[in-house]
């Protein structure tokens, strides 16, 4: 009588094969990407926010805190490592991501495709946004940290384009929507939240600090706007000097 022999399992060695260097190092890589946006850049948006919101109070109020910011020891240090080079890292990496991305939310309209491709592009936005930002504020006209009082009134100059106001409202919102699906995708990859019901209330919080931050930028950009025009005073401007 004739039997069906049983196929034979193949020999699987114990244990996990190490990943491939390129592996290994893009993973690393993405989880630093990821890291970076929340620690120290998530943190630092915040405090700007937070910083900005002063505006409300007028010139003097607005001035005093950029002030305290510029005195904070070794704040050349503060500003390299905990800003300046997450954000370079993060926004150049995040350029290469982008470039090997494709986008399909014509063929598959989504959610997740759609905050996907949403993400990709208030990156972008807010990546313009920072560049153009700190060169006019750090890089051109009155040197802030040594002319903290006229911080007021530097922003207000550049409101008065019409153009501007508009740039600064739709980078706002884009740096504050990126953020917080950026930190809703932190807490899934790193395992914070686990699960579908986890992972949609966390959705909500994230949805909500959005907004709350949107409405902050907005109350700050509103007391530039409502508060009469303060005098620029021109012969303050210096070349740049690193202090």
């Amino acid at each position: 009588m004739a039997s069906t022999a049983n196929p034979v399992a193949p020999m699987i060695k114990p244990g996990v094969a190490s990943l491939r260097a390129g592996e290994g190092t893009s993973f690393l890589l993405r989880r630093l990407h990821s890291l970076s946006g929340v620690v120290p850049i998530g943190a630092f948006l915040l405090e700007h926010f937070i910083s900005n919101a002063e505006a409300i109070k007028g010139p003097a109020a607005y001035g005093k805190q950029v002030e305290f910011l510029n005195s904070l020891p070794f704040v050349f240090l503060l500003e390299l490592f905990f800003i300046w080079i997450p954000i370079a890292y993060h926004g150049l990496y995040g350029l290469w991501i982008w470039y090997q991305g494709e986008g399909n939310v014509a063929n598959y309209p989504w959610t997740g495709n759609w905050l996907y491709t949403t993400h990709r592009w208030t990156g972008i936005i807010s990546l313009i946004f920072i560049a153009q930002h700190t060169y006019f504020l750090r890089f051109t006209g009155v040197h802030l940290p040594t002319h903290p009082m006229q911080s007021f009134a530097k922003v207000q100059s550049e409101f008065q384009n019409p153009w501007m106001i508009a740039f600064y409202a739709v980078g706002i919102i884009a740096a504050c929507c990126h953020f917080s699906y950026g930190l809703w995708l932190f807490a899934a990859k790193w395992g914070i939240t686990t699960g579908e019901a986890a992972r949609r209330g966390f959705g909500y919080v994230c949805l909500a600090l959005a907004l709350v931050l949107i409405a902050i930028g907005a109350g700050s950009m509103y007391g530039f706007l409502a508060t009469p025009n303060q005098p620029l005073d021109t012969n303050t401007s210096e070349s740049l000097v690193m202090r």
